[in-house]
């Protein structure tokens, strides 16, 4: 997994390099400003014109060796260095002057009055100005500057971050001061902040150079944050033995379904057989029996006495794995049932959709959920179990929280979707795309988990590698049929590829 950092351990990471490479300070700045231009030069040809705007500080160092090296490969640059105190960094001093030293230079030191460039859209611009350590807004000329190049039509490249935002939380922030770029490359792991939606009109697309950080610094360095990949998963996956049997794979109870929203639990049935179960039991009302045994006669149904909707308690002792929601409705009938599947079951329970809601709207059954179940929240139905969020970053907090606070896993989904678990690690999804916002999409996710705690993966696991799963079957399905046309039976059609391409 790919750790990320708080940015106040930047700095920590970057001097254990130093000390224990070891290597010296600016030479650790010329190996960022290096990979940056080797992946600048991949993406933009020479015949544009790049306006680099530097700061005083480390950031605006590895922009002054962006402009020497660039220099270097022919690009037409034009340097602007502000330094209003008249006080740079020692790595900002030595590259300002390496970057006089050479010859047919564009390069202007601003200390007081500026006259800025006009920028066109045949600009691009790269941001220097300020980096991961910045802990307040940008104010006066810096926060001008910044307006200046948002208002403008060049595209802009951030060199790490871009200039003041934070790298968590930025409740605090002011929004019109925040540099708008359209491609972020970021040194060593990604910054929290780039995985909040609200933050996306910032950040843009996002790249993670390597620079070498020291292997060392990354695994004694404690952060409760990761980004799951592909590699990590498949690790994960379970093998299957040669004189396996359907028993051996688990029987998952699924309840699900109501009048007018059978296809909900018919789309996680499907989901769940398809990920592995070995049996799968559908817990539906009276009306939906033939459109099961009809549309999937791989499940075995277990018939609720109401006609239209979920209000008896099937036996669930039997099972593997029980999960509950998907078109359930929002009967009273329905929330007393499941408060008393809360009471009598032994084992973790996949929540998700209309059962979420339920709880939401009766919060003591919080208190009831068996300890290491999995809640499938979207971010509406979070702030309906925790109360409103200010931003991304507070609810993810909140998530977090409520997680260790009544043990059990929290999937928060998204375009990054947080795992949250008991203990208080946080595990971002890296994969899935939006083709995947259509309806029905989580109630495939819902059948996934759901089969992978049938099949004896651990409750945190079966969410990290469920939620991984259904991202590549997404991302397969969007190959396929492009993210327009996806629907959520895309995704189940594509899980066979999604375990063989992770395998």
């Amino acid at each position: 997994m790919i750790k990320i950092f708080a940015t106040d351990k930047v700095k920590e990471l970057d001097q254990y390099t130093i000390q224990h490479e070891p290597i010296s300070s600016i030479d650790l700045v010329e190996r960022a400003a290096t990979t940056f231009v080797h992946e600048f030069c991949r993406r933009y040809s020479k015949q544009v014109r790049i306006v680099i705007f530097a700061g005083q500080g480390n950031n605006g160092a590895d922009a002054l060796a962006i402009a020497r090296l660039l220099n270097e490969e022919s690009y037409r640059v034009e340097t602007y260095l502000f330094n209003p105190t008249e006080h740079l960094s020692v790595e900002c001093e030595q590259n300002k002057q390496r970057l006089l030293d050479m010859e047919r230079i564009e390069f202007t030191e601003v200390v007081r009055d500026f006259e800025p460039p006009t920028l066109t859209d045949r600009d691009v611009v790269i941001d220097g100005l300020f980096g991961s350590g910045l802990n307040r807004p940008l104010t006066g000329g810096f926060a001008a500057m910044v307006n200046y190049i948002n208002q403008s039509e060049a595209e802009v490249v951030a060199i790490d971050i871009p200039s003041g935002l934070f790298g968590e939380d930025n409740r605090k922030n002011d929004s019109e001061a925040i540099i708008k770029a359209s491609l972020t490359l970021t040194f060593g792991f990604p910054k929290l902040a780039f995985l909040f939606p609200e933050n996306e009109q910032y950040v843009g697309e996002w790249k993670i150079l390597d620079i070498g950080i020291h292997p060392d610094a990354i695994y004694e360095t404690a952060s409760p944050y990761s980004l799951v990949t592909e590699e990590d998963i498949s690790y994960s996956l379970k093998s299957r033995k040669r004189f396996a049997h359907k028993g051996t794979f688990g029987h998952a109870l699924l309840i699900a379904g109501s009048k007018g929203k059978m296809g909900a639990a018919l789309l996680s049935a499907k989901a769940c057989l398809r990920s592995g179960a070995g049996l799968l039991t559908v817990h539906i009302p009276t009306r939906g029996e033939s459109i099961f045994q009809t549309a999937f006669p791989e499940a075995m149904l277990s018939l609720d006495a109401n006609p239209d909707y979920f209000s008896t308690v099937p036996e669930i002792g039997s099972y593997s794995a029980v999960g509950m929601g998907p078109g359930l409705g929002q009967h009273l009938e329905s929330a007393a049932a499941i408060e008393r599947i809360l009471q009598s079951s032994t084992k973790p329970v996949v929540i998700d959709a209309d059962a979420i809601n339920i709880m939401a709207s009766n919060k003591d059954l919080f208190n009831k959920i068996p300890p290491r179940s999995i809640l499938t929240p979207h971010p509406k139905e979070f702030d309906r179990i925790a109360g409103e969020s200010t931003n991304s970053y507070d609810r993810l907090m909140k998530a977090q929280s409520f997680a260790a606070e009544h043990k059990i896993c929290i999937v928060l989904k998204g375009a990054y979707t947080a795992i949250c678990s008991p203990a208080g690690n946080i595990y971002f999804n890296s994969c899935g795309n939006p083709g995947m916002a259509t309806a029905g999409s989580g109630d495939v996710l819902t059948g996934i988990i759901l089969s992978l705690l049938a099949q004896d993966y651990s409750p945190e696991t079966a969410a990290v590698v469920g939620v991984f799963l259904h991202g590549t079957a997404g991302d397969l399905a969007a190959a396929f049929r492009s993210e327009e046309s996806m629907i959520a039976s895309d995704i189940t059609d594509m899980l066979g590829k999604a375990f063989k391409q992770i395998k």
